[in-house]
């Protein structure tokens, strides 16, 4: 591989562009493949009054939240710097992002006491920061599967989350993989898939490097 190798990116069509164009800026030709889709669910109006800090870890979530809080924003704790940057493109700043953009990162590293916690998320998703932080959780979407119409071809294929790590196990396509994480990496070598490659920061900037290593 090497300059001019193609790249599946998996990413849902809200998320694919910005992993998309800095991949084709690396020289990588892109197959824009997405393999799930994120599906609003949950409350019309969430009641943030109670609560010391909310958490988010998506960009589309932290979206989902600004569009549905009621009441005053308490400080909002963000995986990750596009989660943040979701944040402050809807108006409100992440009063804390973790080093480690993980659950476990996040819940290791936020400030304590924390207090009282609303963890907003994927319906669905892991359990580590309710049960490490004591948690309320309310479920802003959903993830769903997507198949293609046929199958994509490439050279690698980017995994940016443990649900299209699923989704595109589900294809049976013999791809090797880079992941955004060990979530990720975990869920894709369980379903079957090679990932040749983990990013070593889990953000959008650590998921390019990581493709641009393993396309040399």
């Amino acid at each position: 591989m090497g300059p001019g190798s193609t790249v599946i990116v998996t990413r849902a069509r809200e998320q694919m562009e910005p992993l998309a164009s800095r991949l084709e800026g690396l020289g990588l030709a892109v197959v824009r493949c997405p393999l799930i889709e994120l599906q609003p669910v949950g409350p019309d109006e969430i009641d943030v009054e109670p609560y010391d800090w909310v958490v988010v870890t998506s960009a589309f979530g932290a979206r989902e939240l600004l569009r549905r809080v009621q009441g005053r924003l308490p400080r909002v704790a963000a995986i990750g710097p596009g989660t943040a940057a979701a944040l402050a493109d809807g108006g409100a700043e992440a009063s804390f992002v973790p080093r480690v953009s993980t659950q476990e990162g996040l819940a290791g590293e936020l400030p304590r006491p924390a207090g009282r916690v609303l963890f907003a998320g994927a319906e669905g998703a892991r359990g580590h920061l309710v049960e490490a932080l004591d948690a309320d959780f309310v479920p802003l979407y959903r993830t769903v599967a997507v198949r293609p119409e046929r199958p994509p071809a490439g050279d690698l294929v980017v995994l940016a989350s443990a649900s299209a790590a699923e989704s595109f196990a589900a294809l049976g396509l013999d791809v090797p993989a880079v992941s955004i994480g060990p979530e990720t990496t975990r869920v894709a070598r369980a379903a079957g898939v090679h990932v040749v490659e983990e990013a070593d920061l889990h953000t959008l900037d650590g998921l390019v490097a990581a493709v641009a290593r393993a396309a040399v």
